[in-house]
């Protein structure tokens, strides 16, 4: 039968009988012979037309019937996921009515009746008795799937064809089942292993759900043979260490070291538990092919390495110009309470179809225990399945039970098949239990009692899987034992060899280097010594690169206000004006991009900008078209990119640092709205951002573009929280700037990506200074010169008449500057502490030799004194500071971190200068409450 026809989107809406008779009329052949007789017996009239019911009462009937059974089809595909046996430890749910033929009216006298099958078997005509047994095949035996959600009706089509047919089963030959039963036996006697020899040492045990490692050998061959180069896999801390030794074969040896834990020494202060790390390797295809294998290091935030392992596949998509996202690949692997109740799931699959975030799609694989910690589903989620979340997308969702490995070998072949044949995320919600607790300290009966004497009296996969194997003639229990035997052999002789170094006091395991080819030329550790890097740029290069971008495509209308803007860039070329905020950044992003260095920038409104300030994306005032200036500026550039992301910060911010440890040449940039809003991402800045080298040795030179100043716009809106960043710092493993100037920031940013040395760099971005009429540079500073830690005072006063020395970081300066100017203090010297850490103290030494001994030293800050910089002064320095007495001006200690009333900002600001151009009453901090 002609399937174009049948399936005509024309006609979808009609029944089987409508859409057989426009296939006859359109070529009789192409209709089974029984329909050809009843459409001639009726004149060739139009199923449901009045011709065709005077027919009589036998004709209608056929017709109704069909459109019962065409109902009971659609409910299937609809619900039958809901009645499918998935879960190892109960009972499937009872058919809902539209599922049974007692609803339609069907009896077992229609049982042999003849209906169209449709795409249950094309063309044919079937007995009642086999579409409903080919539905419950289909749907309900151990795969549900969820996609008649699914909007777009070609994606609908492409999933029945692929599930109908074969009835959701796939052939496998007895060498692949005796793989799958291999990779069980790894699995468990893995587990096994170690239950033995470390008896209750935690390591998140895989028993229960050690389905998940033929899963993943599948899905790594399969994507080999789709031409997949890199697999990037997130996860949590649940099965790990399976998955580290018998997928991404990490030696045993290693395990078992951590395991024994002989060098403590060398991790004082440094490292993170074995079931959090990562590692990498090559996998060799059957067919030959190479995968790249890496396994993303992940804190105890479960869900939050998920954006993480995407910025990492997009990054390397874009470093070797894979736009169509066929080459490389991420698998994040979940659990099931962690997917519905963390909120940053539905951040990471809203990223899924956005431009800037895409990745060709990922797989999702939930190890469904059906229990978080102690928690039933009942008290977790207020959704039938834990994956209902990922209904947002079109995608489908595919629930399997863990006990049936081909089952979970045919969704694993749906899921990559569909990931790259429509570039979209896919769902496989493996359901299966956790044999032990949380960890194997814990006695799970006291919470679920009756779920463990279940599980207590259920047979392992292998032995369940090994059973049908033996019963088939394609395994015999000598061989499987053999096999078992084998394993078990290769880790005793691998943990004889592990103790037997530690009694000899041989040397320790060797740690395996954590960082890709991509970072040879890079380095972490202490900030270097020596000379600063130069990063200032040509005159005439930065004078043409401003041309390029006041210069649009013929026929672009910008709007007016944006033309001014364009003639603002054209008046610094010619230097007729000095360099602003906005400027300065863009010259940076542009002579990096001409230097071969791609630049990333995304956040909330950051084409624009929050402040109007960056239009990097221009817009046709009257046909809306856009133009991004900085990726037009030469032949060969290095693309530049200004994503508008969405109202996320974390899952945004975590992909931005999955991206940079793919990507050390780029300049990879997060922007805040308000830098007051980094905070929702805090996970990401404590667990991976700051502590990322410490723990795993990754390093990473991401840039956090925080807007941060006490401005009266609010508790909301003033304070990038600088005290909590620097709390975190140690060991110089971050970098905290707060630059005044826009030639700063030029020099900044390029110094981040031409230093050799990568750490995250978190800068304080001005807000009102962005149209200060004092925050400007001259173009000579960008074109010479690097970024000055310290920046000494520019009114220069006599170094021998000043009786006061003001220290102060960002945009504070310019209200000391003004204020100094109105009191005509002249006595007073004001310097700049542009990187607060790590802390530039010789350059800060050299800034204050310049003036007497004996000056007061007072250092000056806008935020309360429970925030700021203050609090870390007096942590490292305690009363003296350069070698004089410390004493400080600031706002009282709050609770908040601004007033939200304009006026009040004032006259705190007003207050906050008295105190400052006032007496001093000696060390320690100069402020109290307001009035005091």
């Amino acid at each position: 039968m002609n399937q174009d026809n049948i399936n005509n989107p024309n006609t979808l809406s009609l029944s089987y009988a409508d859409r057989l008779w426009h296939a006859w009329q359109a070529d009789p052949a192409s209709v089974p012979a029984a329909w050809r007789d009843w459409f001639a017996a009726q004149g060739g009239a139009a199923p449901g037309s009045a011709e065709y019911r005077t027919s009589g009462d036998a004709g209608d009937r056929a017709l109704d019937d069909q459109n019962k059974v065409d109902q009971l089809v659609r409910n299937f595909r609809v619900r039958g996921h809901g009645i499918a046996r998935l879960d190892p430890l109960r009972e499937p749910s009872p058919a809902p009515p539209e599922l049974t033929l007692d609803y339609y009216g069907f009896g077992e006298a229609d049982l042999d009746r003849v209906f169209a099958a449709g795409t249950l078997s094309p063309g044919d005509m079937l007995p009642l008795r086999e579409i409903l047994r080919r539905l419950q095949a289909t749907y309900s035996r151990f795969i549900g799937v969820q996609y008649m959600h699914i909007d777009d009706l070609q994606v609908r089509l492409w999933l029945q064809a692929r599930m109908e047919p074969t009835e959701n089963r796939l052939e496998l030959s007895p060498e692949m089942q005796r793989r799958i039963l291999q990779r069980l036996i790894d699995a468990e006697i893995f587990e096994e292993f170690i239950q033995n020899k470390y008896l209750g040492a935690k390591r998140f045990s895989l028993e229960g759900g050690e389905t998940v490692i033929p899963l993943l050998d599948l899905a790594i061959e399969q994507a080999g043979r789709q031409g997949v180069e890199k697999i990037v896999i997130g996860m949590a801390h649940r099965g790990r260490l399976n998955v580290l030794a018998n997928i991404l074969g990490k030696n045993p040896r290693r395990i078992f070291a951590e395991f024994e834990d002989a060098d403590a020494e060398q991790f004082l202060g440094y490292g993170d538990v074995k079931y959090h790390l990562g590692h990498h390797s090559d996998w060799t295809t059957l067919h030959g092919d190479v995968v790249h294998l890496s396994l993303c290091f992940n804190p105890s935030h479960l869900e939050f390495v998920g954006p993480v392992a995407l910025g990492r596949v997009r990054a390397r998509q874009d470093r070797i110009g894979d736009a169509r996202h066929e080459k490389s690949l991420a698998i994040l692997i979940h659990g099931d309470a962690s997917f519905i109740g963390q909120g940053v799931t539905q951040e990471t699959l809203n990223l899924s179809q956005l431009a800037g975030y895409e990745c060709g799609g990922a797989v999702h694989v939930v190890i469904n225990n059906q229990i978080g910690f102690t928690t039933d589903p009942h008290d977790a989620r207020s959704t039938r399945y834990c994956t209902d979340v990922a209904r947002m997308l079109q995608t489908p969702v595919f629930h399997v039970n863990g006990e049936d490995p081909e089952a979970v070998a045919q969704v694993v072949a749906l899921a990559l098949d569909f990931r790259r044949a429509w570039r979209r995320d896919v769902i496989i919600d493996m359901y299966c239990f956790r044999r032990r607790g949380h960890n194997e300290t814990d006695e799970p009966a006291f919470t679920q009692p009756v779920m463990y004497e279940a599980i207590r009296r259920r047979p392992s996969v292998r032995a369940g899987y090994l059973d049908r194997l033996t019963r088939s003639n394609h395994v015999t229990l000598e061989m499987a034992e053999q096999m078992a035997v084998s394993r078990r052999e290769h880790l005793q002789s691998t943990l004889d060899e592990v103790r037997d170094t530690r009694q000899a006091a041989g040397p320790p395991v060797e740690r395996k280097r954590v960082l890709g080819p991509v970072w040879r030329e890079y380095q972490g550790g202490p900030e270097p010594g020596g000379p600063p890097v130069l990063t200032g740029v040509p005159r005439r290069q930065l004078e043409t690169i401003l041309q390029s971008l006041a210069t649009v495509p013929a026929g672009f209308t910008p709007h007016r206000k944006i033309e001014r803007l364009l003639e603002q860039r054209r008046a610094v070329a010619r230097g007729e004006q000095p360099v602003d905020w906005a400027a300065a950044e863009s010259l940076a992003f542009g002579s990096l991009a001409l230097e071969g260095h791609p630049v990333r920038l995304s956040g909330q409104d950051s084409q624009r900008g929050t402040f109007s300030h960056r239009h990097s994306v221009l817009h046709d005032a009257r046909t809306g078209a856009i133009h991004a200036s900085l990726q037009h500026l030469a032949a060969g550039q290095a693309t530049v990119e200004t994503i508008n992301s969405p109202l996320s910060e974390v899952a945004v911010m975590a992909f931005e640092y999955g991206y940079s440890l793919t990507y050390p040449e780029a300049l990879v940039v997060w922007e805040a709205q308000f830098g007051d809003f980094c905070n929702v991402a805090q996970p990401i800045i404590d667990q991976f951002i700051t502590s990322g080298e410490t723990k795993w040795g990754m390093l990473s030179g991401l840039v956090l573009l925080l807007p941060h100043g006490m401005e009266g716009m609010g508790p909301e809106h003033s304070s990038a929280r600088l005290e909590r960043f620097l709390s975190l710092a140690a060991g110089d493993n971050v970098q905290i700037a707060n630059p005044t100037t826009p030639a700063q920031l030029f020099h900044l940013l390029r110094r981040q990506v031409w230093r050799t040395w990568r750490k995250p760099l978190v800068i304080l971005s001005p807000k009102s200074l962005l149209r200060h009429p004092e925050c400007v540079s001259p173009l000579d500073e960008l074109a010479e010169g690097a970024f000055q830690p310290v920046l000494a005072d520019p009114g220069a006063p006599d170094p021998a008449g000043v009786a006061r020395i003001l220290v102060c970081s960002g945009k504070v300066y310019y209200d000391l500057l003004e204020e100094r100017r109105r009191r005509g203090r002249d006595d007073v010297a004001i310097l700049r502490l542009e990187q607060p850490y790590p802390l530039p103290a010789s350059a800060l030494i050299e800034a204050v030799a310049r003036y007497r001994d004996g000056t007061e030293l007072l250092w000056v800050q806008e935020e309360p004194a429970n925030m700021g910089v203050w609090p870390y002064l007096r942590y490292r320095f305690g009363e003296r500071f350069l070698g004089r007495p410390l004493a400080g001006v600031c706002r009282p200690e709050a609770a908040s971190p601004a007033t939200g009333s304009a006026g009040a900002h004032k006259i705190e600001l007003a207050l906050l200068m008295d105190r400052v151009f006032g007496p001093l009453s000696g060390p320690g901090l100069i402020t109290g409450a307001w009035g005091a």
